[in-house]
């Protein structure tokens, strides 16, 4: 049975507070003079009103049983009635008859037929293209809620649920078997019957993950991906399946084993295989990517690497170069253009600075 915590279905907190107390299971006046003019008791007319604010909260009628007592007790004190009163539909009649009166103050008409009409609809539409019963459950109930029907016990939904998931599930196994080749089928079948010499299946290499990114793994991967392609195009296979359910049945095969799925039918243990195969393939093709280029990246790194280092190891040859070529020149080419292009220099900036001692000392003129 699905966990209805998993579902939007409508239920009472283990926890209430105060404020959600107030907000919503508060009867107003007009609420408690209604209850007041169509029960015979204080018992009854507690009932009511606690069925009509917990319909008016969830949409649909709970047990009174799952009704919390805090709730309970909050409308009793809210209407002043006697301290300690049990409240009570007492016999069927009356909690049938109290469930019309709420009906009739919201507005809603009861039709169960019609109700699981449109949750079978719903449910079957989504099958196709989800798996997650609970995932059936709130679409179902979406629809419920657009078309303002009171809402199905949670049982109802769970077991219509499950079982047009499996209806549906059962026209995919046999629409996948059937587009799957006799050899093909006994490749897959064999992946969960022969032992290799490590005593284990080979549908436990559908499951390997990828190892550290070295060129040995590289290649073992690339053979691994030829090993996966030679069992056949799922592709094909699995043509016009919805992303989803092809997700789910990989899933449920890779959490099984071998022994588990011997236990199948032979078109649902085919199926599984071949979408844990088809999961495989672009693992694989992923895996075969992200590694390829981390060993691009490190060999870049490296020659990053070593191109700097080569620059580093240029440079200071080319420093060392220049400054034996200066002492050179200082030692050997005395007349040689460098020596005299700086004597010129000297020169000209002697007699630059001698003009201008000159200039500086002229007597200033008289007025």
């Amino acid at each position: 049975m699905t966990s209805i915590e998993r579902t939007a279905y409508p239920r009472f907190k283990r926890l209430i507070t105060a404020r959600e107390l107030h907000l919503f299971f508060s009867p107003s006046r007009e609420e408690v003079e209604w209850a007041v003019a169509r029960t015979s008791s204080d018992g009854h007319q507690l009932a009511l009103l606690v069925l009509l604010k917990s319909y008016q909260r969830m949409g649909c009628f709970p047990r009174w049983e799952e009704v919390p007592e805090t709730v309970a007790d909050f409308v009793r004190r809210a209407v002043e009635l006697p301290e300690g009163l049990v409240a009570g539909h007492g016999a069927d009649k009356t909690a049938k008859n109290h469930r019309s009166l709420v009906r009739q103050r919201v507005g809603v008409t009861y039709d169960a037929g019609q109700a699981r009409k449109v949750a079978e609809e719903a449910i079957r539409a989504e099958a196709a293209s989800k798996n997650n019963p609970a995932d059936l459950i709130n679409v179902a109930l979406e629809q419920l809620v657009q078309r303002g029907l009171e809402l199905p016990a949670f049982s109802t939904l769970d077991r219509m649920a499950m079982s047009i998931r499996t209806e549906v599930n059962s026209d995919i196994f046999a629409f996948v078997h059937r587009r799957i080749g006799e050899e093909e089928r006994a490749n897959l079948l064999r992946l969960v019957t022969t032992l290799g010499l490590d005593r284990k299946t080979l549908f436990n290499q559908l499951k390997q993950p990828a190892k550290r990114a070295t060129w040995s793994h590289l290649k073992k991967l690339a053979d691994h991906r030829g090993w996966l392609d030679g069992l056949g195009d799922t592709e094909v296979w699995l043509e016009g399946l919805a992303a989803g359910k092809i997700a789910d049945f990989a899933g449920e095969a890779e959490a099984a084993d071998a022994a588990v799925l011997q236990d199948y039918t032979e078109t649902k243990r085919i199926t599984l295989v071949a979408c844990l195969v088809h999961k495989a393939r672009m693992r694989v093709r992923d895996d075969l990517t992200t590694m390829f280029c981390k060993r691009v990246a490190t060999k870049v790194k490296r020659a990053r690497d070593e191109l700097e280092e080569i620059r580093r190891q240029q440079q200071s040859i080319v420093e060392v170069l220049v400054g034996n070529y200066r002492t050179l020149l200082r030692q050997v080419d005395t007349d040689g253009p460098a020596q005299t292009a700086r004597a010129k220099a000297g020169a000209l900036t002697r007699r630059r600075w001698t003009r201008w001692r000159a200039w500086t000392r002229r007597p200033c003129p008289a007025r």
